[in-house]
């Protein structure tokens, strides 16, 4: 019996199969063609069942293309001052009488807490700072910020804050992040997100870092988690060129750059597809691209040399103590002046003094960054509001947690104290010149009006025109959220 030709024996030399016009075989073109279809409805009849998110977004080219808000937003921008170490609301924005008064005795009703009567907490600590009424409304403001007391008229400030945590490294994550854990999208992932951005040459997420460092836990703070990581925070440098290695290496020109992002874009235009949109190809491309157009952009963007003598004097630039935070809070006004979308600015870093972690000494610790802060706070608000930008920016003042009313150590230090604790907010679509919430007697546990880290959350982004519970991402089998499964909008800090 004669041995059976091979296909290549019997029918010749193989050749290369036949594109079709698409750029793909026939039998490729037929495949994707009927596996569209079937996709088509499978998707129609899991969303049906209610399996497929309905408030799914459709794909775009660049992942930070501008997104129609929920509704009307009250803010464009949110500028976010964090104070790394959590400040003392006792020594700062809510004064307490009676804690004075019985200065040096134990704390009462501790047994519902067992935690914190676990940490030792010592005796009551009276604060020395003097208190005075400010603005129409004479909202009482201690004497470390006589700068920032000139704008009450413009600050709401939130008295009955509390969080989860009195760690650190937890209680940063969850303030910027809804969660104590690592591995979920910060705040202003969540806002470049929702809403992409409007200048396409500047990252929508800018985050400045103090000085001396960054805060515990690190860049998990301004992560964009789950997301694609075209929505994390970019970090810029107050000094220098703004970026590390915004320069291209050697020599090449501009024309070379954009010959070789051109290139890269064709090859993921000729690639392959399994089906489904590369998101992590996409998200890396733009970055590409954003980093091409950002060595331009970005160095005007944060030139203060642009800027007049008046407005350096303004933001204590001249000062060596306020040079520094003054030159961010600076920056943050450039950037938000150019659509930056969501721009975090630090006071802290490093350990214990060298943030606001006053576990030492409070009054120490607090006049060194309360004095660093002060003027550069003040003179954001105030060059805002003239430049009519305060109207559309948000500005957020907090920190992880605030201090115990009783003392730590022999100088008058204070311990965590997540139970209740201070913030404040001013301009975009904030009722200014009010309090709300409050602690009880000694500053201790927040007991009128509670406001959640979900709460604030949920606050920043209905007034950037998101629905917090509407504002989501499909993760792990379900549709995630900066807020969990809580959060309510604090109505009566709304204009």
């Amino acid at each position: 019996m004669t041995a059976r030709k091979s296909n290549r024996e019997s029918n010749g030399p193989i050749t290369a199969p036949r594109l079709t016009p698409c750029g793909r075989t026939r039998r490729e073109f037929i495949w994707q063609a009927g596996g569209g279809f079937v996709g088509t409805a499978l998707a129609w009849m899991l969303a049906r069942e209610g399996f497929v998110p309905t408030r799914a977004r459709a794909a775009t080219r660049s992942p930070l293309a501008v997104r129609p808000p929920h509704f009307a937003p009250r803010a464009k921008s949110c500028i976010f001052l964090f104070n790394y170490g959590g400040p003392s609301q006792v020594d700062l924005f809510d004064p307490k009488p009676e804690l004075t008064r019985r200065h040096g005795q134990p704390i009462p009703n501790l047994d519902n807490d067992p935690l914190f009567k676990s940490r030792n907490p010592g005796m009551l600590l009276g604060s020395p700072r003097k208190f005075s009424r400010h603005g129409q409304a004479g909202i009482e403001i201690s004497d470390l910020f006589p700068h920032l007391a000139e704008c009450a008229d413009d600050l709401a400030i939130i008295r009955s804050c509390h969080a989860d945590s009195f760690a650190h490294g937890s209680g940063l994550l969850q303030m910027n992040t809804g969660f104590i854990r690592q591995g979920f999208p910060s705040l202003g992932s969540w806002v470049t997100y929702g809403l992409g951005t409007v200048n396409e040459d500047l990252p929508a997420y800018v985050v400045f870092l103090d000085h001396r460092g960054g805060p515990i836990g690190g860049a998990p703070n301004w992560s964009s988690g789950f997301m694609p990581a075209a929505y994390q925070g970019t970090q810029f440098r107050a000094t220098g060129d703004p970026l590390i290695d915004l320069k291209p290496a050697g020599n090449i020109s501009v024309h070379q750059q954009r010959a070789q992002l051109d290139l890269m874009h064709e090859l993921e235009r000729q690639a392959p597809s399994a089906g489904a949109e590369d998101h992590q190809l996409t998200a890396r491309l733009a970055t590409y691209e954003l980093a091409f157009r950002m060595q331009a952009s970005a160095p005007e963007a944060v030139d203060l040399a642009q800027e007049t003598a008046e407005t350096h004097s303004l933001y204590g630039l001249n000062e060596a103590q306020t040079e520094k935070f003054g030159r961010r809070c600076l920056m943050a006004r450039r950037l938000v002046e150019r659509g930056v979308r969501f721009v975090q600015v630090y006071s802290g870093g490093g350990h214990l003094d060298e943030n606001w972690d006053a576990h030492s000494d409070v009054q120490a610790n607090h006049t060194l960054h309360c004095g660093e802060t002060d003027q550069p706070i003040a003179a954001l608000l105030k060059d805002l509001k003239r430049r009519g930008l305060l109207d559309e920016t948000l500005v957020v003042w907090g920190g992880e947690f605030g201090r115990t009313p009783t003392s730590q150590g022999d100088r008058g230090g204070r311990d965590h104290s997540p139970r209740g604790f201070s913030m404040w907010m001013a301009g975009g679509g904030i009722k200014g010149g009010v309090t709300y919430g409050a602690t009880d007697d000694f500053g201790y546990a927040a007991v009128e009006n509670r406001a959640h880290v979900h709460d604030i959350h949920a606050t920043i982004l209905h007034l950037m025109g998101l629905d917090h519970e509407q504002l989501t991402y499909f993760h792990s089998g379900r549709e995630m959220r900066v807020t969990d499964v809580e959060g309510q909008v604090i109505r009566g800090l709304l204009a």
